[in-house]
């Protein structure tokens, strides 16, 4: 029972569990944003709010792709509100937190060559370089 309790108490388990809770809570969000803003929105714009009622027939068989297509509107609206919302964002600014690399060349001062940055001779002039 101790492993268990270190097992559950190590912070890898409750970041993910209090990541999933975040996670669901942000999904009602993204979910009500779609439903209630840009599906009307859509709507709007194409003058037929709801696709469940497209369907066709194949040998007395019904196939109600309307509802399909009304799930993926769906699944689309909210890929692209969290990638533009969410994912855009923080990538810029992890991309500005982020160091740059340190450098893996320089240049010899003799003939102006890019040489690797732990060289001791320049390998186009053969000049000692300094340290």
């Amino acid at each position: 029972m101790n492993g268990f309790k270190q097992f559950l108490l190590r912070g890898n388990v409750i970041d993910m569990a209090v990541g999933i809770v975040v996670g669901a809570a942000f999904g009602t969000v993204v979910s009500a944003f779609v439903k209630d803003l840009l599906t009307p929105f859509i709507a709007a714009v194409v003058h037929k709010p709801d696709f469940s009622g497209i369907a066709f027939t194949i040998n007395s068989s019904k196939f109600m792709i309307g509802d399909f297509i009304n799930q993926l509107i769906s699944f689309l609206l909210v890929a692209a509100a969290v990638y533009f919302a969410i994912v855009m964002p923080v990538t810029r600014l992890m991309a500005r937190l982020e160091p740059p690399p340190a450098p893996t060349t320089k240049t010899c001062p003799e003939c102006l060559s890019e040489i690797p940055i732990a060289a001791k001779r320049c390998a186009h002039c053969t000049s000692t370089l300094a340290a």
